[in-house]
């Protein structure tokens, strides 16, 4: 017992020798004091990176397999007119993407209706993450990415106006749509700050962004720019649908990457997200055959391409929060719905060429909806849960965000298309329609027959 004291007094002795030389030397012990903390270094994950590059150029390639698709169904005297509208865009799009509309659509926030200009040029967009879009990918990586979704999304519309559009005043119209109506969409629904996204509604890869936009802008302009001359007095059948087929075969593959992408990296959700896509997709083409062989009698090419891309529309917002048996219910309602709301518009009277209100904006919206339904947080933590899985009130704010885009996108593009007519005209003369857009607009054929 003796020994243990002494031990504990010769330890007391030295700490209290230690402490008086440490306060001599300015070093003593001191009351705590806040450390302060620094953010974490954001590394950029080689992986993921990988995985959004590679998503971006499968997106890329979707705007061609539009042409070709879109391109399969027009008249051979227009064929070549039709693919150019969904080429250009390429161009059109990139550039105004660089020079502002990344900034207005995912700069930081003003008013939670749109992004500032503090990114214009891509000025601050460099190679660095950006932790408010993706933390481990060059933000660059997902300004690219974002970039394909802006191209393809106005040339989803010339569906609605094939075969009497005037080419020079669809360049305008790219650029005017796309700052008017795209970009302060984006930013509602996916920028920091947007108002739709704080409403807590979701869309994981385009629903209401990209699909009900283009689609309900598609229906604005069949009612404006008006009827093929001698629409439905002679047959305007598709020329060529193995183009049409090899179009949609393009589109279902590069939709991997339109959704798969949309994770921002390479793990679970992005699986999953690729997963429910293919489902979804094989659903629908088969759900639109069987309606259309009940309906018609025969189940046709078109139609089972036509499905097809209804599927992937309908599963695009639902994506990365739903599994393999919603995506199942997912596509075949879609492939049954879109089959009909093609068929109104004959009954409703209007001339939307190539289907891109009844698949696009009838697609979107259903998929939309059915997110609110079938969305689960056992797929996606950062989601929510739907209807089905006990939460309502998602439901409500995926119907706020559907009004919201419907009534936005249809009333600008109506003011656009409106400005245009008044100022440079929509349509080709009646010659030029009757010679065919190839010929009229661009001194070339599609073919040397």
């Amino acid at each position: 017992m003796k020994r243990l004291l002494s031990i504990l007094m010769l330890i007391a002795v030295l700490s209290l020798t230690n402490f008086v030389f440490a306060e001599e030397e300015g070093t003593a012990p001191s009351a705590p004091v806040a450390v302060e903390q620094t953010a974490p270094v954001l590394k950029v994950d080689t992986g993921d990176t990988s995985w959004v590059l590679i998503s971006t150029a499968l997106v890329m390639l979707m705007t061609p397999g539009l042409a070709l698709f879109y391109g399969g169904m027009v008249r051979r005297k227009n064929v070549l007119g039709t693919i150019m509208q969904s080429f250009i865009a390429l161009g059109v799009i990139t550039i105004l993407w660089v020079l502002y509309g990344y900034s207005l659509a995912f700069g930081p926030d003003v008013g939670h209706v749109i992004g500032n200009l503090d990114w214009v040029g891509l000025k601050g967009v460099g190679l660095e993450p950006n932790p408010d879009y993706a933390a481990t990918i060059p933000h660059q990586a997902f300004m690219i990415f974002q970039m394909m979704f802006a191209v393809i999304t106005p040339a989803l519309i010339t569906g609605a106006f094939a075969e009497r559009f005037k080419f020079s005043t669809y360049l305008v119209f790219l650029v005017l749509w796309a700052t008017f109506v795209y970009c302060p969409l984006a930013h509602w629904v996916w920028g920091v700050g947007g108002w739709i996204r704080n409403l807590g509604a979701l869309d994981f890869a385009g629903g209401l962004v990209v699909h009900i936009s283009s689609g309900v802008s598609a229906l604005a302009a069949a009612i404006i720019v008006g009827k093929r001359k001698r629409f439905g007095v002679e047959p305007m059948l598709p020329h060529n649908l193995t183009m049409t087929l090899l179009g949609a075969a393009l589109l279902w593959f590069g939709w991997f990457g339109f959704n798969g992408g949309s994770a921002v990296a390479s793990g679970s959700l992005a699986t999953s997200a690729f997963v429910v896509t293919h489902i979804a997709t094989a659903a629908a083409a088969l759900s639109w055959m069987v309606a259309e062989w009940k309906h018609r009698g025969k189940p046709t090419a078109l139609g089972a391409a036509s499905g097809a891309v209804a599927g992937l529309v309908a599963i695009t917002p639902a994506s990365g929060f739903v599994g393999a048996i919603p995506a199942i219910i997912i596509g075949l309602a879609a492939g049954v719905l879109c089959y009909f709301a093609v068929n109104l518009k004959t009954r409703l009277g209007y001339d939307d060429s190539l289907d891109a209100v009844g698949v696009h904006g009838a697609g979107g919206t259903w998929g939309a909806i059915a997110t609110g339904l079938f969305a689960s947080k056992a797929i996606n933590p950062a989601g929510n849960d739907g209807l089905f899985f006990g939460n309502p009130s998602l439901l409500s704010s995926q119907l706020i965000s559907i009004g919201a885009a419907w009534v936005y996108s249809f009333i600008i593009t109506l003011i656009i298309l409106k400005v245009l007519d008044a100022t440079i005209g929509l349509r080709v003369d009646d010659q030029s329609e009757f010679v065919g857009l190839d010929n009229a607009q661009h001194g070339e054929s599609g073919y040397a027959l």
